[in-house]
């Protein structure tokens, strides 16, 4: 089975290439293209080789929760379908189809919005040392993987490519975009988080953690408008847990890329690119088969297990 590792649409221009996104604008000024390619990275690095259909799998949970949460707060998707996309990009129908969203061009808000449901993670990590999280405290005695009394709004920095994002406090995040976004942003996290966590639950699903990203759009009478963007609920921006089996108390099996993290641990890559010559200076490491599959499978069962179509 092929992976898209690269988009290649050269009548269009490519502006940026994240992780796993590239993005093209378009013939609309008003609009962007998203590709979401097979890539996957770990620890801030892309790694070599990619999953066969991980672009295609992202998109259609996205545009699951996209449409599930659009009565909280409105959204960057305009449409799937290629046929309704600016005209120049009907030519690249084959590689598109099933991973390319049409989306509002927006100004994206410079903040990773996570919220934390349990204990897990570089929160659990922070727990240990100072019984905070992002500087928030926490009663005491609580253990790896149990649920928080109440989801925690923890933002941080949204770093450029290669760089890694940076956990910050409320208070530092308020200064970086101003008290007023701020609080609409923590607001509406965590009103999606519950909300999404509620659902997941109900799909025998524990949605542990999740990043937001959020973008300003103007409105017809002036002002900006708040919407969500980029993916969303992901297992690429969240960490989900099987409901069977779940027992506080220790790290748990899950459905996103702790899997591969692990794998690249006990190869050799740390974080931080610090051991062994594939991983040093960002040039990625190449994953075995065996874990490819295996990847890709996590992937699969959460999709079908959240939108109820096989994936």
């Amino acid at each position: 089975m092929s992976a898209l590792i690269d988009s290649n649409l050269p009548n269009l221009k490519l502006i940026s290439k994240g992780k796993v996104r590239d993005i093209y604008a378009t013939s609309s000024p008003d609009h962007l293209l998203f590709v979401a390619t097979d890539r996957i990275s770990a620890y801030d690095v892309i790694l070599k080789n990619a999953i066969p259909d991980k672009g295609k799998l992202l998109t259609k949970i996205s545009l699951f929760w996209f449409q599930k949460l659009a009565d909280i707060i409105p959204n960057h998707f305009v449409t799937d379908k290629i046929d309704e996309m600016p005209t120049e990009v009907h030519q690249y129908r084959d590689q598109l189809e099933g991973r390319a969203m049409l989306v509002k061009k927006a100004e994206v808000v410079p903040l990773e919005a996570i919220v934390r449901g349990y204990l897990t993670g570089s929160g659990w990590s922070e727990y240990k040392k100072s019984s905070t999280v992002h500087k928030i405290p926490l009663p005491e005695g609580l253990v790896e993987s149990q649920k928080l009394p109440e989801p925690l709004f923890t933002p941080s920095t949204k770093a450029e490519q290669g760089a890694h994002d940076e956990n910050i406090s409320p208070q530092q995040a308020e200064k970086l975009i101003g008290e007023e976004l701020y609080e609409r942003i923590s607001q509406v996290s965590l009103k999606l988080y519950t909300t999404a966590a509620e659902y997941a639950l109900s799909r025998g699903v524990i949605l542990a953690d999740t990043k937001f990203e959020f973008g300003l759009i103007s409105s017809p009478d002036g002002s900006k408008q708040l919407i969500l963007i980029d993916e969303v609920l992901t297992p690429d921006s969240s960490r989900y847990w099987p409901l069977a089996g779940y027992t506080q108390g220790k790290s748990q099996p899950s459905f996103d890329k702790q899997y591969l993290r692990d794998w690249l641990v006990s190869a050799g890559f740390m974080k931080g690119l610090d051991s062994g010559p594939e991983g040093k200076e960002g040039q990625g490491w190449t994953i075995d088969e065996d874990i490819v599959r295996g990847t890709r499978d996590r992937y699969s069962e959460a999709v079908e297990l959240l939108t109820g179509s096989e994936a």
